[in-house]
C-alpha cells in the first residue's frame, strides 16, 4: 500500500509536470487514481533523468537498478520508488512493461531516429503504451482485446505528442518524424534541425502523423468500455483532450514548429463532460467489432507480456543489449533504430 506522504509528493510531482493527465486523473475513482499517481510520478521521474540529464547512459543505468531495487521489494529511499514499488507488490505488475518503457527511454538516450512509422509505432508502444498496459493493471484488466486497445490509445497519445512537439524536438536535436518521409519529400534531416522551418514539407509530415494518430484513436474506443464503469470517465477524457491537442495542431495549419499547441483549463473542463457522456453512451451501444482486432504488430508483445501477469523480466536481454550499446557508443551521437 502506497503511504500517504509519498503518495502526495507523486500528486504534486504530476501536477507540475503533466497536466493532461493530472485532469484527466481527477474523474478516476481514488482506488486506481492514487497508484495511477504514483506510476506516472515514477515514469516522469525516469523521462527527466534521461531527457534533461547530462550523462543519459548513467541515467539508464541507474533506473535499471532503481527497477531492480523496486521488483527486489528493496526501493530507493525516494518517495517514487517506494510509491512504484507499492504497486509492484499489490498489482504484481509485469517487469516487462516497465522495461519496455526504460527501453524506449534508452532509445532516446542513444539519439535513435526512426526511419518508418512502423519503427515510429516501435518506439510509441514503448515510451506510451506500455504505460497504457500498466493502467490497465491498475485496474486489474488483463483481457487481451481490452489491453490491445489501450495500447493503440497509447501509441495515438505519443504520436500526438511527436506533433506537437516538432519544432521543439528539432530545437534540442532530436527528430521522431519517419526519416523515409523526409527523402520522400527530398528534405535533409540534418539541414532541417540545423534550421527548423514550418515547410509545407514538414506540415504534410506533422498532418500525416495526426491522420495516423485519429485512425488509432478511433480503434482504441471500444476498449475504454471494457474497462471498469467508474474508471472510464477517466480514459475518455486522456482520450479526447489529447485528441484535442491534434485538432490545435491541425487549426495551425500543422505547424508544429513555430508553434506548440496545448488545451487551455476550460477547453480540458468541457473535454471531461464530454468524456463523461462518452462513458454512458459507450456502456449501452453494442460492442463494435474492432474491439476485437488483433494488437499492433509493434504492441503485441505488451499484450502477452500483461495477460501472463509475470514479474520476470521476460525481456530483460532486449534492454540489456541497448544498455551495452549505450556504453559501447558515443551517447551523444545519432543512430538509426536497428543499426
Amino acid at each position: 500500500m502506497i503511504a500517504e506522504t509519498d503518495l502526495e509528493h507523486c500528486r504534486n510531482a504530476i501536477r507540475t509536470g503533466s497536466l493532461s493527465f493530472y485532469a484527466a486523473s481527477r474523474v478516476l475513482p481514488a482506488r486506481v487514481r492514487d497508484p495511477a499517481l504514483a506510476l506516472y510520478a515514477f515514469c516522469r521521474l525516469a523521462d527527466d533523468l534521461v531527457d534533461e540529464g547530462s550523462e543519459k547512459v548513467g541515467a539508464v543505468l541507474s533506473l535499471h537498478e532503481r527497477l531492480d531495487l523496486a521488483y527486489a521489494g528493496r526501493p530507493r529511499n525516494a518517495p517514487a520508488d517506494r510509491a512504484f514499488a507499492a504497486i509492484v507488490e499489490d498489482f504484481e505488475m509485469p517487469r516487462a512493461l516497465p522495461d519496455a518503457l526504460l527501453e524506449g527511454l534508452a532509445w532516446d538516450a542513444r539519439g535513435d531516429r526512426y526511419a518508418t512509422l512502423s519503427q515510429v509505432r516501435d518506439y510509441s508502444a514503448r515510451v506510451a503504451s506500455a504505460v497504457g498496459a500498466m493502467m490497465c493493471v491498475l485496474m486489474r484488466v488483463r483481457d487481451a482485446d481490452a489491453l490491445a486497445r489501450a495500447c493503440d490509445l497509447g501509441v495515438a497519445m505519443q504520436l500526438t505528442n511527436i506533433a506537437r512537439d516538432v519544432g521543439e524536438d528539432a530545437r534540442a536535436g532530436r527528430l521522431y518524424l519517419p526519416t523515409d518521409w523526409f527523402a520522400e519529400a527530398r528534405l535533409d534531416p540534418e539541414c532541417f534541425l540545423r534550421e527548423p522551418l514550418p515547410l509545407d514539407e514538414v506540415r504534410r509530415m506533422v498532418s500525416r502523423l495526426l491522420s495516423e494518430a485519429r485512425r488509432l484513436y478511433i480503434r482504441s474506443e471500444p476498449g475504454i468500455a471494457a474497462l471498469p464503469l467508474d474508471a472510464r470517465t477517466g480514459i475518455w477524457s486522456a482520450r479526447l483532450i489529447y485528441g484535442a491537442i491534434g485538432t490545435e495542431v491541425r487549426r495551425a495549419g500543422c505547424d508544429s514548429v513555430s508553434h506548440r499547441a496545448h488545451t487551455g483549463t476550460l477547453q480540458k473542463a468541457w473535454l471531461m463532460g464530454r468524456a463523461g457522456v462518452r462513458s454512458v453512451t459507450s456502456s449501452v451501444l453494442p460492442k463494435q467489432a474492432v474491439l476485437h482486432a488483433p494488437p499492433l504488430a509493434e504492441t503485441a508483445f505488451l499484450v502477452e507480456a500483461t495477460r501472463r501477469a509475470d514479474r520476470v523480466p521476460h525481456r530483460a536481454a532486449a534492454l540489456l543489449s541497448v544498455i551495452a550499446d549505450l556504453n559501447s557508443h558515443d551517447a551523444s551521437g545519432t543512430r538509426s533504430i536497428g543499426a
